[in-house]
């Protein structure tokens, strides 16, 4: 008698899953053993492939993390459960409201031209820096709030972030070059955040403010941003921590760079982790929202004056 296989599961990819929630691959084998959470299935080629509510509870597991919860105590619960415990700031149950943003029609249709034409209309409006710290910051809280709710593929999550980037990217092509009034800076990500639109926010509003930057990207070793600081004469180090992130990971990351980097290099901090607002790190600079930069770079500047 022939012996049957489990057929292939249609799913996401592990990678996916983990550019998605922040959750490390690592990681989410090891609850598979331990809890018996998440389940995946496996694909044509042997990978894990993930269920699409089962990404969408491991993103609420993420974020719950974020806010001091175990994951032992998280696993056991279901996505209404879990979305319950987040209070009021989910709404990432299954009757949440839906949300209006009129980036999600293009999004949902698969109509990139009028997504990246929705983006060109909003900087011809807003300019470069009202794009960035009025429109972009909220727009992605939507498209990541849509996805948590069902209303988007993790596909066209990733189709608004490679949208965003090719128009952005576009406009710091065109812009002078910088100028020598600096600082200098050098942005990054450690290596547990895999979410890399805040740096190239922030990488946007340094270049309008003629500040010299040099962005790593995501997912780089603490040891070398150290050691990149050093070549390129850095005077900030800038990090970008998304909302999901361990708090663990954001602390410990920044407490082992400000103690590794030269004590003239200011270490700035920003995003929407939990943890940079409940815990303040002696000699790092938290960002609380991407606007907040120009006042830090005029900061900076003005010390620098002082000092001469």
């Amino acid at each position: 008698m022939a012996v049957t296989s489990e057929p292939p599961q249609e799913g996401i990819p592990i990678a996916s899953v983990e550019q998605s929630t922040g959750i490390a691959r690592a990681t989410l084998r090891i609850w598979e053993r331990r809890y018996g959470f998440p389940q995946p299935g496996r694909d044509l080629r042997g990978e894990r492939s993930y269920p699409e509510e089962q990404v969408r509870k491991l993103r609420l597991i993420a974020d719950l993390m974020a806010h001091g919860h175990r994951p032992g105590r998280l696993m056991a619960l279901n996505a209404s459960q879990l979305a319950a415990l987040a209070g009021p700031r989910s709404e990432r149950s299954a009757g949440a409201r839906p949300i209006a943003d009129p980036v999600l029609d293009p999004l949902r249709s698969h109509d990139v031209p009028a997504l990246l034409r929705l983006f060109e209309e909003s900087i011809r409006n807003e300019g470069l820096a009202g794009f960035i710290t009025e429109l972009l910051a909220p727009m992605n809280g939507h498209v990541g709030q849509a996805w948590a709710n069902g209303d988007l593929e993790v596909y066209e999550e990733h189709l608004y972030s490679e949208a965003v980037q090719q128009v952005v990217r576009a406009h710091l092509a065109r812009l002078p070059a910088p100028t020598s009034s600096g600082p200098r800076v050098l942005l990054a990500t450690v290596p547990e955040e895999l979410h890399g639109l805040g740096l190239l926010m922030a990488q946007a509003l340094l270049a309008l403010e003629g500040c010299p930057c040099t962005s790593l990207g995501v997912r780089v070793p603490l040891p070398q941003i150290v050691s990149a600081a050093s070549a390129f004469g850095a005077d900030v180090v800038g990090l970008s921590f998304s909302s999901h992130m361990n708090p663990a990971h954001v602390l410990r990351g920044l407490e082992q760079l400000r103690g590794e980097l030269a004590p003239q290099v200011a270490l700035w901090a920003g995003g929407a982790a939990p943890a940079l607002a409940r815990r303040r790190i002696a000699g790092v600079r938290h960002v609380a929202h991407i606007r907040d930069l120009t006042a830090a770079i005029a900061q900076w500047r003005g010390a620098a004056v002082s000092a001469k």
